[in-house]
């Protein structure tokens, strides 16, 4: 304890004591100027008789209004109507002083020269301007409330309380603003917490080993590497990965944001990059973790605007410069995070700079059954909880995604006065998530509920009946979000789609439509989802995959993103992708309703079933339809996504 007291300083220095001596320093102008109010206030025929009598001193006339009177001292002490008024203050000897209000100052003036004249006076006068306290303070006083409404911007701007001095003071503008994680501060998140991404953890993993043994590296003569980047959509798991990489590495981490370098004052987002790197150089080795890095990343000169845009240039090329530039030989491993690789600069890109790209991908059907085992621990799940089942229903789901459904499923079963969360309460949250929030209260005519009816049990027959459409898991005719329909699928696991297996998908999903022409003879708008769907999938075929006869194998498809404003085919070949993309779409149309016609009366089961039900499952259409005649061709491909048709 004694030795706490005797390194903890006496006093720390604070703003707020400027305030002190500005305050004593009024209170002094104030004493020195003050009036004098303890003189008395005499009228003009006291003045007159005074100047007649050659009692006074001098005269000083103060704003060319108020005259103070001093009387001689000797006939201050003679006569008994002067002593009596004594005038005392700090600064001034104790003296007879009167006060006269001038009037005219003219006619003041010329009164005391006529009397000078005329009775040989031995006064003198002269003139002064005099300003009280009050009168001080209140023209000081913008300037003092522009000066606090200026510390005050300046504080709120340089992160008042969070920057690295503590103080969050303006000179503490251009420091870094990362968070520190070191052995005082430890990362509870390990590797064990990040379930999948087996193929980044083992990256990361190599990564933390550098940093642990560098000589097992370098003696070989390798150089540890200067950093990676974490490419991957948004909810991947690249963040946790970085506190993964926190958690298991045992050397400092400092983490931030690409945006925190981002700041008005230019300059500052250079002066943070240097602070943040002398900071890691100190407690070398360590990694720096910056999180949506193209916040400061994004490639230069393609912005025509300047002012913030070049501020953030200098920022990058600070970065540049620190990552590997003259002077960078330290254990310093730069983690960064990003789901727009594409717009990043190309210096920033290459090898001694980001020296690995990890992509981060959505989880496939074996790691979504590991994330939901690591979401489901905390939860109470009732026996019927199928974990397989979720994976297989999750498609496109990332790890975000995932931790959201189960908590949706806790939410529900909550609501619902449940003491466990059972398997329905997860279907019900997979509704909830991709389907929207179900409209109760939508009222939907008897002619309407039929027309939706009959569009998705268009889309279940035909599904059904095609070779390498996606088996239906689900109809439902209840309106979700913006749907009022929607149908899931099971889709095979497919790494390469063939073109038979394009254009099943998309007669599969031009059954809406076949079905409402086939049975009402009339078609509606409620295929506008789908319209769009086997639009960009026709378009894909004949411009980007090379799939069409007619167009050849050529691909229009430019993966740099720089066509974007140039038009990469002439106008005769514009014209013929038009036609091959109506002939693609139509032709799968009129194979819909072939395949409807040869099937409506199933189809007016399938459409009474919706009516009475709503919602049917796939065990109703084995009823209907049978068993398809290739399920167990198909079932070699392991069957592992969910795909909804929302109408």
């Amino acid at each position: 304890m004694n030795e706490k007291k005797k390194n903890n300083p006496k006093f720390t220095l604070n703003s707020y004591w400027i305030y002190v001596p500005l305050i004593l320093f009024f209170l002094a102008m104030g004493l020195f100027n003050q009036g004098s109010t303890n003189s008395k206030e005499i009228t003009s025929n006291d003045f007159t008789e005074m100047l007649n009598d050659n009692d006074i001193e001098k005269i000083i006339i103060y704003n060319k209004s108020i005259a103070e009177i001093y009387i001689k001292k000797d006939v201050a002490k003679e006569k008994e109507k002067y002593s009596k008024n004594k005038k005392e203050n700090l600064f001034s000897q104790s003296t007879n002083v009167f006060e006269y209000n001038v009037g005219d100052l003219q006619n003041f003036e010329n009164q005391l020269n006529e009397a000078k004249q005329k009775n040989n006076l031995s006064l003198f006068y002269k003139h002064k301007t005099r300003t009280s306290l009050l009168d001080t303070i209140f023209s000081a006083l913008p300037f003092i409330l522009l000066i606090a409404i200026w510390l005050f911007f300046m504080r709120r701007m340089s992160g008042a309380g969070g920057g690295s001095g503590g103080s969050g003071q303006i000179f503490n503008i251009g420091k870094s603003r990362a968070k520190l994680f070191d052995e005082n501060t430890k990362v509870k998140t390990t590797f064990k917490n990040v379930a999948g991404l087996e193929g980044a953890k083992e990256e990361v993993q190599e990564i933390v080993d550098f940093l642990k043994n560098p000589e097992k590296y370098t003696k070989l003569g390798g150089k540890i590497p200067k950093g990676a980047l974490l490419v991957g959509p948004p909810g991947t798991g690249k963040t946790l990965l970085a506190k993964a990489v926190a958690g298991e590495a045992g050397v400092p981490f400092f983490s931030l944001s690409g945006s925190d370098f981002v700041e008005m004052f230019v300059g500052v987002g250079a002066s943070r990059v240097r602070d943040l790197f002398k900071q890691a150089k100190q407690k070398s080795p360590s990694i720096i973790f910056i999180d949506e890095i193209d916040a400061i990343g994004r490639a230069r000169g393609k912005n025509s605007m300047t002012g913030g845009n070049d501020e953030r240039e200098n920022t990058l090329n600070q970065l540049l410069t620190e990552m590997d530039g003259f002077g960078t030989e330290s254990n310093v491993i730069v983690l960064a995070a990003t789901n727009r690789a594409e717009i990043l600069d190309k210096a920033l890109m290459r090898a001694g700079r980001f020296d690995r790209q990890i992509y981060v991908d959505l989880p496939d059907l074996h790691e979504r059954r590991e994330i939901f085992e690591v979401h489901i621990k905390p939860l109470k799940l009732a026996d019927d909880v199928n974990l397989e089942f979720l994976a297989q229903q999750t498609p496109g789901f990332s790890g975000a995604d995932i931790a959201n459904l189960c908590n949706e499923a806790a939410l529900i079963a909550a609501r619902n006065n449940k003491s466990a969360i059972h398997h329905q309460d997860f279907m019900d949250a997979v509704d909830r998530i991709v389907g929207g929030l179900e409209k109760k209260n939508k009222v939907i005519t008897p002619k309407e509920k039929k027309v939706i009816a009959y569009h998705e049990a268009g889309h279940a027959t035909v599904s059904w009946m095609l070779k390498y459409a996606a088996p239906l898991v689900k109809v439902t005719i209840v309106p979700r979000g913006q749907s009022l329909g929607a149908a899931w699928y099971l889709p095979e696991e497919r790494k390469i789609v063939q073109t038979e297996q394009m254009l099943d998908e998309m007669c599969a999903t031009m059954g809406g439509r076949a079905a409402e022409k086939l049975i009402f003879n009339k078609i509606s708008t409620g295929a506008l989802s789908d319209l769009e769907k086997v639009t960009k999938q026709a378009r894909a075929m004949v411009t980007v995959y090379g799939l069409n006869e007619e167009v050849g194998n050529v691909t229009y498809y430019d993966s740099s993103g720089n066509d974007s404003f140039v038009k990469p085919y002439s106008e005769q070949t514009a014209k013929v992708i038009d036609e091959e993309i109506s002939k693609i779409i139509e032709g799968q149309y009129a194979r819909a309703i072939e395949i409807l016609d040869k099937n409506r009366d199933k189809l007016d089961i399938l459409a009474q079933k919706l009516l009475e039900k709503e919602v049917i499952f796939k065990d109703d259409l084995i009823e209907i339809f049978g068993k398809r005649p290739f399920e167990e061709q198909n079932t070699l491909s392991n069957p592992e996504d969910t795909n909804i048709n929302q109408e």
